[in-house]
């Protein structure tokens, strides 16, 4: 800082962050401390002889970078004293926003501040508390607190600055590029130059470090106070890994308010109280005892003679083996686990209990079996269903156990003897490779792995055939990223094991830590020879990873079976899924079973009243029943009421919504062969009911396929579509209807389309036309869209014109960037070419980015064809026109690998003519601040993001504005401005006189919220459904904001003339107008270069593309030579040859020139970003859980829509610090309606770390829940099963769904409500253990929306229309009790009773679960929000289900005092007997009951329908012929033989009864209907009345066009099929009959012949007939034109 308090000018260096995880830079302070300018030495004088000299490498030292002001006046960076360091109590733990430190924390190297050791962990610090407390010294207590006026926290980046979440000191709507750019700027604001400690895993072995200036650690200043000074990292843009990594503790948080409420909230649990004494009760039974942890790790010796299994010290028991299981069940626990489960659910329960009555002699007047045996057989069903899941299950774990691998057996002979001087040096005979099972491994086993070979268990890397001793993995099964990370043997194994026979005689000693479930961690450390040297992920290979790019690796297995990680990250046991509408079913079962023994109770009650009567009827005398056993007869007689067949017919209804979900067109991928695979039937209706979705990236929304899209060279934007031609192809639909009249924007075309005469262009449309099919149409869906903006235009030219630019123009100054560029990308990478057979080019790449870029070269004429250590052969294209290619060769001098923390790679190349140029490539961010005009660069990058801020920031606005208008819209929208298009609706006058009736406000919710109630009929009607539609379906995108800017377009002037020019398509256009592209001016201008690279790459990160900056300088011989004897020394050393290789990597990579700027495109699979928006409208929040990096995370979440270019982005990172108070801002800023679309954004670490902290975990999860987006990266397959199970548990009423691809996808999947499996590319573990399975995200569209609302409105029409049912029919029965006596005689006929819910009424029931559709896919399909009605439970709810009890009740009402009044009592009845009046009523149930639920309540009515009504209706008519003939006639009770045909059968009074009973209830049901739907319509009303208008049902059909076109295209071929079909049948009749009259004539002439001339004669004629046709016969025959015979 100045002395007179004002920040420095530069002291602040200019971040971006994009593709790439960018750390926080340590801004420099101005005065002794501070880095000199760029053209000031500042030489290092050490102020001892035996002070350690500082790093002669150091970037601070040697060559500082430019930096930007800081865009505010927040204090500026400070010297941290050890004053400032605040004194925690015993016990507390420093956090984010409030942290401190102590000086013993301080002191340790290597690890996070207050970090918590895990157990198991090896010890791995170093003391260096002598070292330190000399270092920091002391001071007066009373002068802390005079030298340190404001109580700063050392670790809390922004303790003096406000939250950028905060609504006072942040704009809504700022992308994410400026919330991490003023992040990094508050971060560096705040941070020292000066750090108290020295990066961890650097093994530096002197503990004392030179100051900036010279002077040695520890030094005192002139006012006393000690200055704690430690080494600072030298890689720019990366913080310390553990000096500023602040652990959060546990305690308070730093929101003291909100941490006192949850406290006073917080209650004590006796459900966990008593789940935890259930742990430890069932522990204490069954012996099971948690396994310690060990005392310093995992010992493990390399011996390849050992024989005898290694013994774990924490069971003193072998290790586990490497045996997996995933089975839930064992042979010997499978039934009585399975009982258990069956008869806890509540229905199967209560059957039991009422069967086990009836069964008693005696008490049932109902039979004894007729309960538990269909009870048997349905449990038994459901227990085989789960034994056949297991056994899938085992089975696959078997093929997974059975894998075979390499394991070394070295030959028998001591260890001494191999190693010792007699034996000499071991020979490859002695190494025997052994091939054994992967359940057969042991820890300790020396594992050979070939390429494209999987791990069979975490293996330590001992050796490796790859280049430079790398070997490359594939962790797609572990986290799902596709990039290879490299492994590489520690410094002191890779010299002792430098073949494969040296294993023998290497003494190796490792030690790890305990199992345990993370990924990206690993603590350990390996001994060899009196040496340690330290173990991380770097050296280690986890199960389920494979070998690529490598001949072999060999490993040594140090963890096995289930502790590996990527089995301690699996779910061992998997919940039992069961639907949420059964707890509701459950809680209405409890409800009838009250019911039924209340009503019991009082039958039973009255029947005791009743017999007091008994005395005077003679025939009654002593025939009294007992309380108990007349109870029991009564609950046996109304158990009915709750039928078993509601779970025997619900699974048949279920086992019909799979067959439908399986054979649907829509959801089949025809390039895999796959359709939708529903492999489970227990939670079909929960796919309707979805609040959640949890999503991974990689294959599930990706298509893991980089693509080389974009690129700014020379002041100009370029599209590479070379991989889009071959996709385009026509629809089989009509064209869609332009949405509004809209001017057509005029595109730019390829001048190369403009030249070709098979594709001519058309006259530009005129502002407004409604012109369809036009070729300016193609253009336009030929043309990329972008999937994060589709609205936004794309000026890019394309690529093939840039290439014949600079052929005709070689020289020019675009041209010779614009060929350098193609050079550096031809030359910086590490991949590898092979020629195939058919002699194409491939590559093998370490990262997929890599193999897009060369292959974008490849196809832009620089062809990499031949690579070897030291040379790279390029076969380039010619300069000019006319010419042959050109074959070069470039001398490789160095090569700089990439890395995460560097964030870059660069080549230092010879080129052939001898010069020698540096070639780097990178991060924006990291590259920006390396150009040799990198000041300018930040200074233009910051106008960038004003312009972009100030549009953005107005886009928030507006879509806060039509949210709310969407809210408080009610009804009709007559009158009020649309908030799209600017254009006031029709009002409810107009729409009527259009025959376009709006009803009441129904739709007033903000999901339907301006739709009235139309009627059918009237244009007005598609024209209002049409802008409702229309306001939905676009999203906000204003351009008015710096959008026509000279550096947002490739040519201000030059361009717009061209852009006319192609849309004109004027037949004079030649081909020297394509000058006008390129601005030449402009490319040598090299400010106004950077200006639209910088533009260029803003709009690229805007539309989710991921992106790099390449830079190139070149070198003198005397500076490489320089450089390369530092570099040198640095490869070769052995002490951080890593730490020492990017030292001397940053220093070279210096003053850079600007080359271009690329845009690499990680392909979504076709139709995510679409199908998103529609899960979004439908009110389903989607999470999206990756093991991949934060940005590129982020990328996709831009590209696939997720993230919103408006979207309030809102990063927690637990390096940043201020955890809590940026979630609570932001929750803040949600509840306050100052956001229009919040997104956050947490990575695995961040996570863990909220876990620990119960308030700060409550906060994270009251924002998630509020956000719109949660994006979760590198988060392992625990975290990802931990989120799922926290929404599930703690959002009530929520469906939680997660859906996933690969093996690290499992767990979640087992722990959502629905599992979704992608059967891609990472395998089909996901699938085979998921509910439902498809082949593309874009199906979950149509899977949830249509089939999934479709399922839960069937199924749920299907259980009240049970209940409906059995209350209609068994009321009548309680209701005859009166004129009974109570005495529990049926009205019914026993058998016809027990087949009541079996022949009579399961048809109507069943066919109504499987067939029903109350919307067409269609409507579903343009009208997401109607999927809110699941969501809200609002197909089966306690309302819905009193309604229709109470209808039930009336109806049964009517039913039997109907019949009782009108037939029981009249006088001229043939038969009024109890069977008589049984029947009246059965017969009238069953109509009732089938009209309702086949014609009332089916919306869709198809044949089935009548199916229904004919087999039901039908089917209990002849139930009663076939009992009137062969009933017995001795019954006394029902007297039902001859019946039918002689009694009742005859009877006019009985049908017209039967007419008028059920009149009356159809009467009563149309009526209720009508009046519900005038006064309480629903949506469903209003879109059933839509779909009826043609014109309608068209819109919608347009807006579900995506979904439903594979169908069409399907009935279409079908149809189109059948036609040629029919042809191929009419022509071959046609043919016969054809046949058949040729020979019918030849037949004719034979007899003609024969009969007119002899045997002579006709022989002579016989080659002629022309003479025998002269008859008027003949003639006439021929003139009627039978078959081919013609006259000649």
């Amino acid at each position: 800082m100045s002395p007179d308090g004002e920040p420095p000018s530069e002291g602040i260096r200019r971040r971006h962050s994009h593709g790439t995880d960018d750390d926080d830079f340590v801004a420099p302070t101005a005065g002794s401390n501070a880095v000199p300018p760029r053209d000031v030495e500042m030489p290092q004088q050490p102020t001892e002889p035996d002070a350690a000299p500082a790093s002669q490498s150091s970037a601070l030292e040697g060559f500082p970078r430019p930096s930007i002001s800081r865009m505010s006046t927040d204090a500026s960076p400070r010297v941290r004293f050890s004053t400032d360091i605040e004194r925690l109590g015993p016990g507390q733990r420093p956090r984010p926003g409030t942290a401190a430190v102590s000086i013993d924390q301080i002191a340790q190297a290597g690890t996070g501040i207050g970090a918590k050791k895990r157990p198991g962990t090896p010890d791995l610090t170093v003391n260096t508390q002598d070292a330190s407390a000399q270092a920091l010294g002391s001071s007066a207590p009373g002068e802390d607190a005079a030298r340190s006026p404001s109580h700063v926290s050392p670790l809390s980046p922004r303790s003096t600055g406000r939250s950028p979440l905060s609504p006072t000191s942040r704009h809504r709507g700022y992308s994410l590029r400026s919330a991490l750019f003023r992040k990094n700027v508050y971060d560096q604001a705040q941070e020292s130059p000066i750090e108290l400690e020295e990066q961890p895993g650097s093994s530096r072995g002197q503990l004392g470090t030179n100051r900036l200036d010279g002077s040695k650690d520890g030094a005192t200043d002139k006012d006393g106070v000690a200055i704690a000074v430690f080494p600072l990292d030298n890689s720019f843009g990366q913080r310390p890994s553990g000096a500023l990594k602040t652990k959060l503790g546990k305690g308070p948080i730093a929101l003291p308010n909100y941490d006192t409420w949850l406290q006073s909230e917080q209650k004590p649990s006796y459900v966990q109280r008593a789940r935890e004494i259930a742990v430890k009760t069932k522990k204490f039974i069954f012996r099971i005892k948690d396994i310690p942890p060990s005392k310093n790790g995992r010992h493990i010796d390399l011996d390849p003679y050992r024989k005898e299994a290694l013994i774990d010290e924490r069971t003193h028991q072998p290790y586990a083996s490497n045996w997996i299981r995933s089975t839930r069940y064992s042979a010997w626990n499978f039934v009585p686990r399975q009982l258990v489960a069956q008869f806890s659910k509540l229905a199967n329960f209560y059957f039991l209990c009422v069967s086990i009555l009836q069964m008693i002699p005696g008490l049932s007047t109902t039979g004894q079996f007729t309960t538990i045996v269909p009870l048997m057989f349905f449990v038994t069903i459901s227990i085989a269903k789960e034994g056949y899941d297991d056994l899938r299950r085992y089975r696959l774990d078997k093929i997974e156990n059975n894998h075979e691998t390499k394991v070394l057996r070295a030959k028998s002979i001591s260890r001494e003897a191999a190693s010792g001087s007699d034996r000499g040096s071991p020979s490859i005979e002695d190494m025997n490779w052994e091939t054994i099972k992967w359940q057969d491994v042991n820890v300790g086993d020396v594992i050979k792995l070939k390429r494209n070979e999987a791990a069979p268990a975490d293996l330590a890397l001992l050796h490796t055939n790859g280049d430079n001793s790398v070997a490359y993995v594939e962790t797609m099964a572990l986290d799902g990223e596709t990039n290879l990370k490299s492994k590489q043997t520690t410094a002191s194994i890779s010299k002792a094991v430098e073949s494969r026979e040296d294993i023998l005689s290497c003494d190796a000693r490792f030690v790890v830590e305990d199992p345990n479930q993370d990924l990206y961690k690993f603590e350990g450390r390996v001994s060899l020879d009196g040496k340690t040297a330290p173990l991380t992920l770097n050296e280690i290979i986890l199960r389920g990873s494979i070998l690529r790019n490598t001949p072999d690796a060999i490993g040594m297995v140090i963890y096995s079976g289930e502790e590996c990680r990527i089995r301690m990250n699996a779910n061992k046991n998997p919940r039992i899924k069961a639907p949420s509408l059964q707890f509701l079913v459950n809680r209405i079962v409890v409800l009838v079973v009250v019911f039924v023994i209340l009503l019991a109770i009082f039958n039973t009650v009255a029947y005791r009243i009743w017999r007091r009567h008994e005395d005077g009827h003679f025939y009654l005398l002593n025939q009294s029943v007992a309380f108990f056993p007349n109870l029991t007869s009564f609950i046996i007689m109304f158990n009915t009421m709750i039928p078993l067949s509601l779970y025997v017919s619900l699974e048949i209804v279920k086992l019909g919504q799979m067959f439908f979900l399986h054979t649907d067109i829509d959801m089949y991928d025809k390039v895999s062969d796959t359709p939708c695979e529903p492999r489970t039937s227990t939670i079909n209706e929960e796919l309707g009911q979805i609040s959640y979705i949890f999503s991974d990236k990689t294959g599930t929304l990706t298509d893991n396929s980089m693509k080389f899209r974009k690129m700014s060279v020379g002041g100009a934007s370029w599209l590479h579509d070379a991989d889009l031609k071959d996709q385009q192809k026509k629809k089989l639909i009509q064209k869609k209807r332009k949405k509004g009249k809209q001017p057509v924007r005029k595109s730019v075309r390829s001048a190369k389309d403009l030249q070709s005469p098979i594709e001519p262009t058309t006259p530009g449309l005129e502002a407004g036309e409604q012109a369809e099919g036009t070729q300016e149409e193609e253009t336009q869906e030929m043309r990329r869209k972008s999937t994060a903006r589709p609205r936004m235009p794309q000026r890019e030219l394309l690529t093939w014109d840039m290439l014949r630019y600079i052929q005709r123009r070689p020289h020019t100054p675009f041209s010779k960037k614009a060929r350098m560029f193609l050079l550096t990308l031809a030359l910086c990478h590490t991949c590898l070419p092979e020629v195939q057979e058919d002699g194409k080019i491939d590559f093998m790449a370490s990262s997929p980015d890599e193999l897009a870029l060369v292959q974008a070269a490849q196809d832009m004429g620089f062809i990499v064809i031949n690579r070897d250590v030291h040379t790279i052969t390029l076969n380039i294209m010619p300069s000019g026109t006319g010419a042959d290619p050109v074959t070069e060769t470039y001398e490789v001098l160095d090569v700089i690998e990439f890395s995460s923390k560097r964030k870059r790679m660069s080549i230092v190349v010879r080129f052939p003519d001898r010069r020698v140029c540096i070639i780097c490539k990178g991060a924006d961010s990291i590259i920006l601040e390396r150009l040799k005009l990198a000041t300018l660069a930040n200074k233009k990058m910051v106008e960038i993001e004003r312009r972009a801020n100030a549009r953005k920031s107005l886009e928030a606005q507006q879509a806060i504005a039509r949210m709310s208008e969407q809210i408080e819209r009610k009804g009709s929208i007559g009158g009020r401005k649309s908030s799209v298009g600017g254009r006031k609706s029709l009002t409810l006058g107009q729409a009527a006189r259009a025959s376009i009736s709006i009803g009441r406000p129904s739709l007033g919710r903000a999901s339907l919220g301006g739709l009235g109630r139309p009627s059918i009929g009237g244009r007005s009607a598609r024209n209002e459904v049409d802008q409702w539609l229309r306001e939905r379906e676009n999203d906000f995108d204003i351009q008015s904001i710096g959008e026509s800017t000279p550096v947002q377009t490739p040519r201000q002037s030059g361009f717009e003339r061209l852009s006319t020019a192609f849309s004109e398509a004027r037949s004079s256009m030649q081909i020297e107008e394509m000058d006008d592209m390129v601005d030449e001016g402009i490319a040598a201008d090299e400010s106004a270069v950077i200006e639209r690279c910088l533009q260029h790459i803003n709009d690229f990160a805007t539309e989710g593309l991921r992106t790099l900056l390449y830079g190139y300088r070149y070198l003198s011989d005397e500076e490489y030579a320089t450089w390369k004897k530092g570099y040198l020394d640095a490869t070769t050393s052995l002490v951080d040859r890593a730490r020492l290789i990017e030292e001397a990597g940053d220093l070279i990579e210096q003053e850079l020139e600007l080359c271009a700027a690329t845009a690499i495109e990680d392909k979504l699979q076709h139709g995510v970003p679409e199908a998103i928006d529609k899960l979004r409208r439908a009110k389903i929040k989607m999470w999206m859980l990756t093991g991949d990096k934060r940005e590129t995370a982020i990328n996709i979440g831009y590209s696939c829509r997720l993230i919103k270019d408006y979207s309030t982005v809102t990063v927690l990172d637990h390096e940043t610090g201020e955890v809590e108070q940026s979630i609570a801002a932001a929750v803040l800023a949600i509840n306050h309606g100052t956001v229009a679309h919040s997104v956050v954004v947490v990575d695995g670490q961040t996570l863990a770390q909220i876990n620990e902290v119960a308030p700060l975990r409550q906060l994270f999860y009251d924002l998630a829940i509020l956000a719109d987006s949660v994006i979760c990266c590198r988060a392992a397959p625990a975290q990802k099963a931990s989120l799922v199970k926290s929404i599930r548990k703690r959002v009530k009423m929520s469906i939680t769904l997660a859906i996933g691809d690969g093996a690290n996808d499992i767990a979640m999947i087992q722990e959502a409500h629905v599992g979704i499996g992608i059967t891609g590319k990472e395998g089909l573990q996901a699938a085979r253990t998921s509910d439902y399975s498809i082949a593309q995200f874009r199906f979950l569209t149509k899977l949830l929306l249509v089939h999934g609302r479709w399922n839960y409105i069937r199924t749920c029409k299907y259980t009240v229309g049970t209940f409906w049912k059995e209350l209609l029919f068994y009321l009548t029965q309680a209701l005859y009790q009166r004129w009974a006596g109570y005495t529990g005689t049926s009205l019914y006929e026993s058998w016809s009773l027990s087949m009541f819910n079996t022949l009579f009424t399961s048809l109507p029931v069943i066919f109504l679960g499987i067939f029903e559709k109350d919307l067409s896919a269609s409507t579903l399909l343009a009208a997401p929000e109607l999927y809110t009605k699941g969501q809200r439970n609002g197909g089966f709810n306690f309302p819905l289900y009193l309604g229709w009890m109470f209808m039930a009740s009336a109806e049964a009402m009517v039913v039997f005092f109907c019949m009782f009044g009108l037939y029981g009592h009249a006088l001229f009845t043939n038969d009024n007997s109890i069977f008589a009046l049984g029947s009246i009523t059965y017969t009238a149930g069953v109509v009732l009951i089938n009209m309702k639920l086949q014609f009332i309540e089916t919306h869709s009515k198809t044949l089935t329908n009548a199916t229904a009504l004919f087999l039901s209706i039908g089917g209990w008519f002849l139930w009663n012929i076939i009992l009137a003939a062969n009933y017995k006639e001795d019954n006394k009770i029902y007297f039902v033989r001859d019946a039918m045909f002689q009694t009742w059968g005859r009877s006019f009074p009985w049908w017209l009864c039967l007419i008028l009973i059920v009149s009356s209830v159809l009467v009563f049901e149309f009526g209720m209907a009508s009046l519900r739907s005038a006064f309480f319509p629903t949506p469903e009303d209003i879109f059933q009345a839509l779909e009826k208008d043609p014109d309608v049902k068209r819109r919608f059909e347009e807006a579900a066009a995506d979904e439903l076109q594979q169908g069409w295209d399907m009935r279409t071929n079908k149809e189109r099929d059948e036609e040629e079909k029919l042809r191929k049948v009419v022509q071959g009749l046609e043919a016969k009959e054809e046949e058949r009259r040729e020979e019918a004539v030849r037949e004719m002439l034979r007899n003609r012949m024969g009969s007119e001339g002899g045997g002579e004669e006709r022989r002579e004629n016989r080659g002629t007939i022309g003479a025998e046709m002269e008859g008027e016969n003949v003639d006439r025959i021929l003139s009627r034109g039978y078959g081919k015979v013609q006259e000649s």
